[in-house]
C-alpha cells in the first residue's frame, strides 16, 4: 500500500514537472528568429556590419591594407 502511494506521488510530481514550460525549455533550444523577415534583417545587418568593418579599414590605412580575401569579400558583398 505504501509503495503504491509513493509511486502515485512520483507520477504526480513527474506530470507536474513535465507540464512546466521552463523545464521543457532546458532541453529544447530557443527559437532564434520569429519570422522570415527577422532572419532576413539579421543577415542584412551582418552583411552591413562586415562592409562597414572593411570600409573602416580602408579609410584608416588605404586600399592596400586589405588582404586579397578581404577584397574579394568586399566585392561579393557590394554586389548583393
Amino acid at each position: 500500500m505504501t509503495i503504491l502511494i509513493i509511486l502515485l506521488l512520483i507520477a504526480a510530481v513527474g506530470f507536474a514537472v513535465s507540464r512546466n514550460q521552463s523545464v521543457k525549455n532546458i532541453f529544447k533550444p530557443g527559437q532564434k528568429y520569429y519570422s522570415i523577415d527577422d532572419e532576413y534583417n539579421a543577415q542584412r545587418k551582418q552583411r552591413q556590419d562586415e562592409i562597414d568593418r572593411l570600409l573602416s579599414k580602408i579609410g584608416k590605412n588605404g586600399l592596400n591594407d586589405l588582404t586579397q580575401k578581404e577584397r574579394k569579400r568586399l566585392d561579393e558583398l557590394s554586389k548583393k
